[in-house]
Order: C-alpha cells, then sequence, then structure tokens
C-alpha cells in the first residue's frame, strides 16, 4: 500500500519528456530527421535517456553539432536521467520482498500494551 499519493504526478513527470518527444517528431519532422540521421538513436533515447533525447534534439545546430555549454546541458541532462532512476528505485524500496539485497527492514511492532501473558 502506498504511503502517500505522489503516483499520479510522478507518472506525468516521468512521461513528460517522452510525451514532448513524440510531440516534436510529429510537429518537426525536418528538425527531426536533421538532427537524428537513423531512427536507432531516437528509439533508444526515447526509452533510455528520453531528457538526454529531448535536450539533445533542443541543442543541435545543424552542420555544426554541439558546442561549448551545450554540453553542460546535455550533461546536466543525463543526470536528471540517472536520478529519474535512482528516484524510482528508492520510491519502490518497500515493494522489494524480504531476503533480497537492498530490501528494507521489517517494521518493528506498533507499540502500546505487551501481549497478556497466558492464563494458566
Amino acid at each position: 500500500m502506498r504511503r502517500d499519493n505522489s503516483g499520479c504526478l510522478t507518472g506525468a513527470v516521468a512521461a513528460f519528456s517522452r510525451i514532448f518527444l513524440i510531440l516534436i517528431w510529429i510537429a518537426r519532422p525536418l528538425a527531426w530527421n536533421a538532427t537524428f540521421s537513423t531512427i536507432l538513436v531516437p528509439c533508444l533515447g526515447f526509452l533510455l535517456l528520453p531528457f538526454s533525447t529531448l535536450m539533445y534534439f533542443l541543442l543541435y545546430t545543424p552542420g555544426a553539432g554541439l558546442a561549448g555549454l551545450d554540453w553542460l546541458w546535455l550533461g546536466l541532462a543525463v543526470v536528471l536521467d540517472i536520478a529519474s532512476y535512482g528516484a524510482t528505485g528508492a520510491a519502490n524500496r518497500d515493494r522489494i520482498p524480504q531476503g533480497y539485497p537492498g530490501a528494507l527492514p521489517p517494521e518493528p511492532p506498533p507499540l502500546g500494551k505487551p501481549p497478556a501473558a497466558a492464563a494458566m
């Protein structure tokens, strides 16, 4: 059971870059083809590094590529992608069954009255 209700917002943020990539591909096909010469790179970027793929598309200059501070922004997008994977793993850590590496320790019993002694 989820302890908070952040699932909808998390899903919207995670899907934002993928939805935006699809919209750019539909709206700007010539710029998309100028940036990516094959379909393999954008497909892998869509699945694995969506923020980085989006940032690369926004920063790429046909004929010149990336230069100067463009590499800084692309590096920040890669960090953002890696951080999103780490945050997903941390958020779902309570779903790992006990006994597997990375599982949370079992919760202690609630404080309160001690259990009654067995009557004889």
